[in-house]
């Protein structure tokens, strides 16, 4: 079987640089990060991150026009905006989470203060991984490229039973989900 690599010049065949796109900058980051942390208005926002007005603005209109965030008059005055995080944002999670762990493993004096916890057991969450469709972690040297019509095609030529993918999903560039059972676990 062939190894493929990707075409680096193509923007369009990889979700990276959309993603990047929406998201490639610290503020975006920080902005959701605050509202992962509860924060919902645009002063919230001003104050916490000490960000400027305009650049406040600016991220905002940017997280809301790619459906990051969705605006929503506040329910006791419907004068002033709250800034929701949508389901298209909660997925972005994973993402911060990861580049957090990163962060502090990579930085210099970094104290996670708070710590980040399994609200069930109260204990310091795993690192942040790549799972295989049937929840292995994988490491950067298990990884392969390969054409949509090669999936679940072995390097011995034989194939994987797909339907035993991980979370029922079959297809190539779909957001896999843990079993109901892992994820009550």
């Amino acid at each position: 079987m062939a190894r493929l690599r990707e075409n680096l010049r193509e923007l369009i065949d990889c979700g990276l640089p959309t993603a990047l796109e929406v998201m490639g900058e610290r503020w975006s980051f920080m902005i959701l990060r605050a509202s992962y942390n509860g924060l919902l208005h645009f002063e919230e926002f001003l104050t916490e991150l000490g960000i400027a007005r305009n650049i406040l603005s600016n991220r905002l209109a940017r997280l809301v026009s790619h459906g990051i965030l969705r605006r929503e008059p506040c329910a006791d005055d419907r004068r002033k905006i709250e800034y929701r995080l949508t389901g298209k944002g909660l997925d972005l999670l994973p993402a911060l989470v990861a580049l957090r762990q990163w962060g502090q493993k990579y930085g210099e004096e970094v104290v996670e203060n708070p710590v980040l916890v399994d609200a069930r057991d109260r204990q310091p969450i795993g690192p942040v991984a790549i799972l295989s469709h049937d929840g292995r972690v994988l490491a950067a040297e298990e990884l392969d490229l390969i054409a949509p019509e090669e999936i679940g095609l072995r390097e011995d030529g034989s194939r994987s039973d797909r339907s035993a993918q991980f979370g029922g999903v079959s297809g190539c560039g779909q957001v896999a989900r843990p079993p109901a059972s892992q994820a009550a676990a």
